[in-house]
């Protein structure tokens, strides 16, 4: 079965190790379709700032990373072009978890919305980021 543009999940993964910032901080795909995309984070001491919270860099990351997953998966190299993040509520749970489902999908550009929450269910990111397509 065709997973958004890889032949499986596990292709995806393997091809998505090749981000070595992503997976050498804990992010994880978990979930992979034409039309959202997954992925998680166990919170460890390493994700945390000087005040004990958890990184916004780190969540930042968590939704690129989903943005990336999902943009990336048809054959085409999507850059980012512009994204934004609003930072909703300090996480309280072990793990975050971002969805990424597009907004938009054109020829030469898309808009994707990226929902982070933790596993408490709070509400902790919503990002925006418009893709450029390349080649």
């Amino acid at each position: 079965m065709t997973v958004n543009g890889f032949d499986s999940i596990e292709d995806a993964r393997d091809y998505f190790s090749g981000d070595r910032f992503a997976g050498e901080n804990g992010i994880t795909l978990e979930e992979l379709d034409g039309s959202h995309s997954v992925a998680s984070l166990e919170l460890s001491a390493r994700h945390k700032n000087a005040f004990g919270g958890v990184m916004g860099g780190a969540i930042f990351t968590l939704a690129d990373f989903a943005f990336a997953a999902l943009t990336n998966g048809r054959g085409r190299v999507t850059v980012a072009q512009q994204v934004s993040i609003n930072y909703l509520s300090q996480p309280k749970g072990a793990r975050l978890v971002a969805t990424a489902r597009y907004r938009k999908d054109g020829r030469t550009s898309c808009v994707v919305n990226v929902d982070v929450a933790d596993d408490t269910g709070r509400d902790v990111a919503q990002f925006t980021g418009t893709g450029f397509k390349l080649g």
